[in-house]
């Protein structure tokens, strides 16, 4: 069984944030006198070693409460939770930049953190010299890092700057370096924020090779921070989900990711009910539209290999054997990507009242957002009812060859071809 290289018990950290009170004209003397008050509360706390903050009135804010979880040697570990749920404060914590307020971490070996563009690096020294710096702080001798040093720079790619000082690196290069850094000096952790988002597509791909390499060859854990669910899917093979600063899930990287998405569903906005005026003008008209999963879950969000389940109720006053369905897909341009067509007479009746549903088949929709509009009427004759843009479903990649593509444009489906 694989050694624990991370156990967090209890973990906690609170901040007080400042408030400014809603504040009456003041006299210049008060104005001083408040000024020299602000002056002395802030040395007393710089000197009893508080947290030094501005401010009237004073607050505690929790950015993590109440965490538990081990990491075993070699896991490759995907931290993922919306914005401010205390993913990069956790980091902090396990690369020692910040203190816990409550519980405590227990870390065996030496920890590399990639945090954010030109973390560990001095402004004023060169790429080399940064390079031997960083060794020294990983407590690594100079003959050790020199043998490193030509994987390190060929890694990185930026051998023609390499005494250049690297406060005249773009962001890129610093990105470069510092992850060569990182993955190079023999850390038995390795700590990743979001920070590879600044790095092009093949330096990416080299980057998330390189941990993979480091973990499944040299037994070395990666810790992992990501919006990206497909990079997160390729990379890790365990999660946790992190939600206003607790621990909402751990386990399998791939049902964390699920549970992630299930969280992030915004169904309350995805359902399209008709407004009791339009009944009384249209003959025939759609009363209900929302998405689903297979399981019936209503959902807003689906992953790329899942099924979307439109379902729809319609009723039906003026019926002809040439009334039709129609149902068409819109990406996030509204563009159409495809319609789909169907009699009314095939669909289920109770009375005046249709229900029906329509599945989307999984893996071939390309992740991007996108909407429905759908419509009752008669082929070149009557539009009865019409609703457009409604139930927005937002599609994630979870580990297609595009992951690293997000945010490009390539198209609306992801088909399946021999390649010869």
């Amino acid at each position: 069984m694989s050694e624990t290289v991370i156990k967090v018990e209890g973990l906690g950290k609170k901040y007080i944030i400042g408030h400014q009170a809603t504040k009456r004209y003041k006299t210049l003397r008060e104005q001083i006198g408040d000024n020299l008050k602000s002056v002395f509360s802030k040395t007393k706390q710089m000197f009893s070693g508080d947290q030094v903050m501005d401010g009237d009135e004073t607050e505690e804010f929790w950015a993590l409460r109440d965490m538990n979880f081990e990491v075993k040697q070699g896991d490759r570990l995907g931290i993922i939770g919306r914005n401010g749920a205390g993913k990069s404060t956790l980091l902090k914590i396990l690369s020692r930049i910040t203190e816990p307020t409550t519980g405590r971490v227990m870390i065996k070996g030496r920890v590399a953190s990639l945090l954010e563009v030109g973390t560990g690096f001095h402004q004023e020294l060169t790429g080399r010299e940064n390079i031997f710096l960083n060794g020294a702080i990983l407590g690594m001798s100079r003959s050790e890092i020199k043998r490193k040093f030509d994987e390190i720079v060929d890694f990185s790619g930026v051998e023609k700057f390499l005494d250049t000082p690297v406060k005249r690196y773009s962001s890129g290069m610093y990105v470069r370096l510092a992850f060569s850094v990182a993955a190079h000096l023999e850390p038995e952790i390795l700590v990743v924020d979001e920070v590879l988002a600044v790095g092009d597509e093949e330096f990416q791909k080299k980057c998330l090779g390189k941990m993979k390499d480091v973990s499944s060859n040299e037994g070395r854990t990666v810790l992992f921070v990501s919006h990206n669910m497909g990079v997160i899917t390729q990379l890790c093979n365990k999660g946790i989900l992190l939600k206003k600063g607790m621990l909402e899930i751990s386990g399998n990287a791939n049902s964390v990711i699920q549970e992630y998405i299930n969280n992030q569903s915004l169904v309350s906005n995805n359902v399209y009910e008709i407004e009791d005026r339009v009944r009384s003008v249209k003959s025939n008209y759609f009363t209900k539209i929302y998405t689903s999963k297979a399981d019936n879950g209503l959902s807003s969000d689906f992953s790329f290999d899942e099924n979307i389940v439109l379902n729809f109720e319609f009723t039906i006053n003026d019926y002809s054997d040439n009334l039709l369905i129609g149902i068409g897909l819109h990406d996030k341009y509204d563009k159409r990507v495809t319609t789909f067509l169907r009699n009314v007479s095939l669909f289920k009746k109770e009375g005046k009242i249709y229900k029906g549903c329509l599945v989307l088949p999984s893996s071939i929709i390309a992740p991007n957002q996108y909407t429905f509009l759908c419509a009752i009427w008669v082929k070149g004759g009557m539009v009865y009812d019409k609703v457009e843009s409604i139930c927005t479903v937002r599609i994630y990649d979870n580990g297609t060859e595009f992951a690293l593509h997000e945010g490009d444009d390539y198209g609306n489906m992801i088909l399946k071809a021999n390649w010869l």
